[in-house]
């Protein structure tokens, strides 16, 4: 699972002081283990990013690790690579008419894989949000032709968007869309998960809200969920004037979609402007095998202290939804000066994690995050000049090792 944070350098970042109570736990600050760096470029150890600092780009260069290994999604540089997590470039996946020849890797591997180091070309276009199975099966998200694409009226949604299959030594498999293998594009891709039993959950963002189409290994269709705007719950004894999903994870062990929703009121302010504040937030839990509600989880708002007229007051603000890990445990993250403050929430139970991991200032220019199964959060951390691997042991934050 991925989150993508653009962050400009000079962005303000707020200065925080946190607020919560002992009941929820210490906060913790996480231990970051630098693992290697990527110069920017197109070259097949490079990574293309483009339109740092704040540029308006769609490309969205999207990470997976597994197993130890990372999975890069290179969409201005049209390429999927595979490293250690020592640095070393194992195989890439390329668009040979926008690519330079590789230098350094073998072109083509044997049906055997018997090849340490090698590349394939294969037409990618804007690969996008990539996932790996434990088969060390790769599924990325890419454009289709123009000729492929048509409307879905009834969503007012472009479908656009495949699911590219690549077995574990990068040879296509084959691409699924919404019936399954070779089925019509999907509208847009902004999740997919590897789940029990290595079954593929794509999460597709319409108009009028997801729509999340749930796959086995072989690539058939078994369930497919449709959550609409004008249908999303509301607490009980809760009323909202406007209501904001952020995004829609998957379970890695159960067939169950998490998705969280703020809620806001209006309010008139001291200048009588009428102002949306945010009233609650809320992680939903729906059983995909029934489509309904199992049950919801309630989460706390990130508080700060701020200064308004030269007085200084407490606000609050909404966290993100990070992803769901195994055993129904929900990470949380909300920005803040010198990295990100997480939350780890548990389905049922009342305990509650913080923590805090570093991203240092000239890192913001560009990071997208990745959750494993387990917990151990990793990220691609941008400056001006390079790209960083990190990653930071937050399955720490699950149990009651010191940190």
């Amino acid at each position: 699972m991925n989150i993508r944070v653009l962050r400009p350098g000079t962005a303000l970042v707020l200065f925080v002081f946190f607020l919560f109570g002992c009941s929820r736990g210490r906060i913790s600050s996480v231990a970051r283990m630098d693992l290697f760096n990527l110069e920017i470029g197109p070259l097949e150890d490079q990574v293309n990013l483009v339109n740092l600092a704040g540029g308006s780009s769609s490309s969205r260069t999207s990470l997976a690790m597994r197993d130890g290994f990372f999975y890069i999604s290179d969409t201005a540089g049209k390429k999927i690579v595979r490293y250690s997590s020592y640095g070393d470039l194992l195989f890439v996946i390329y668009n040979d008419e926008t690519n330079p020849p590789p230098i350094t890797l073998r072109r083509g591997v044997d049906e055997e894989g018997m090849a340490t180091r090698w590349s394939i070309a294969y037409p990618l276009k804007e690969p996008g949000v990539i996932t790996v199975d434990s088969r060390k099966h790769i599924y990325a998200a890419d454009k289709v032709d123009a000729s492929r694409r048509s409307t879905d009226t009834e969503n007012n949604s472009l479908l656009d968007n495949v699911v590219l299959h690549f077995n574990d030594t990068g040879r296509f498999v084959n691409f699924l869309g919404q019936e399954g293998i070779g089925g019509k594009p999907f509208p847009r891709i902004t999740g997919i998960y590897a789940s029990r039993d290595d079954e593929i959950a794509v999460v597709c963002l319409l108009q009028t809200g997801w729509s999340i189409y749930w796959f086995n290994s072989e690539g058939t269709l078994l369930y497919l969920v449709h959550l609409r705007n004008d249908s999303i719950p509301v607490p009980q004894g809760k009323q909202a004037d406007y209501t904001s999903m952020d995004m829609v994870a998957v379970s890695p062990d159960e067939r169950k979609l998490f998705f969280k929703v703020d809620y806001y009121q209006n309010t008139a302010g001291e200048d009588n402007n009428s102002r949306a504040l945010p009233e609650s937030s809320v992680v939903w839990i729906m059983d995909v095998e029934t489509g309904g509600y199992e049950e919801s989880i309630t989460v706390p708002f990130f508080e700060y202290t701020a200064t308004e007229n030269d007085k200084k007051v407490t606000q609050k603000l909404p966290y993100a939804m990070l992803g769901v890990i195994e055993d129904s445990r929900v990470f949380l993250y909300f920005p803040v000066d010198g990295g990100y403050s997480l939350l780890v929430l548990s389905a049922g139970l009342k305990d509650q994690r913080l923590g805090f991991i570093q991203v240092r200032n000239e890192e913001l220019e560009y990071n997208t995050f990745n959750l494993s199964k387990e917990g151990i959060l990793s990220g691609l951390l941008a400056t001006e000049w390079d790209a960083r691997l990190v990653w930071w042991r937050t399955d720490r934050l699950l149990g009651d090792v010191s940190l």
